[in-house]
């Protein structure tokens, strides 16, 4: 059976997203910050039959990311794909924005990525795999307010091209998962503020299934980049 393993997977699109992948037969690994939440959405899939193993793991910790998965991997289950899907957002402007909250952001978005592909990739080699990224449209636009951000999400897109292009001859695709807004817990966060209506944005569902249409791609070939958008437009 297919294993996928997901980061930020106790909420949002990573909740959806390993709700997706059970239904449809896949084996789950799962990453979050919250054990708790884990144990609830394994109880969760347990009547799909697929299995279900979990570590929680902060990944605005670089010192827990490669013993977490070390961990995970232990369980007995390889994965064949790997969705980095754990992200946060942050609002205000760029250089009023403190270095310890830009290293913040910059830790979560892009240097937990490739930490875990790091860890992940090389136990894929020989039998393929593929890396599915999750990015944002802000990764081609400039929004006031939302530079570090924008900043975060174009730095991943162009990692996700490069480590395609490295991981080739090993058999190993990366792709792109570019959103528009969704709605999700994002918006909760304290370190967001807008007032978007949230009614026009992607359900969790839509995202989820994006992700599930990307990982049932034939090995023989990738969708480099899958851009997904609210039907009103870019908010």
């Amino acid at each position: 059976m297919p294993s996928v393993l997901i980061t930020g997977a106790s909420r949002g699109i990573g909740h959806a997203a390993a709700q997706a992948f059970a239904q449809a037969g896949w084996d789950l690994l799962l990453l979050s910050r919250s054990e708790a939440a884990l144990q609830s959405l394994a109880a969760e899939l347990t009547p799909t039959g697929r299995r279900v193993v979990y570590r929680a793991c902060d990944l605005c910790d670089p010192e827990a990311i490669a013993p977490a998965v070390d961990q995970l991997l232990a369980q007995g289950l390889r994965p064949s794909v790997l969705i980095n899907n754990a992200g946060a957002a942050y609002t205000g402007d760029l250089l009023a924005m403190t270095l310890e909250r830009w290293q913040w952001l910059l830790q979560l978005n892009l240097t937990s990525t490739f930490q875990m592909c790091a860890a992940v990739v090389p136990a894929m080699r020989g039998a393929g795999g593929l890396v599915i990224n999750v990015s944002s449209h802000a990764a081609r636009n400039a929004f006031p307010g939302w530079g570090a951000y924008c900043t975060t999400k174009a730095a991943l897109a162009s990692f996700t091209r490069c480590l395609a292009e490295e991981e080739r001859t090993n058999g190993i695709r990366a792709c792109t998962l570019t959103l528009g807004a969704v709605d999700s817990p994002l918006w909760d966060s304290s370190t967001v503020e807008s007032s978007f209506d949230r009614r026009a944005m992607l359900p969790l569902e839509q995202a989820a299934a994006a992700l599930l249409h990307l990982a049932q791609q034939p090995a023989t070939q990738v969708i480099e980049d899958l851009t997904l958008m609210p039907s009103t437009g870019a908010f």
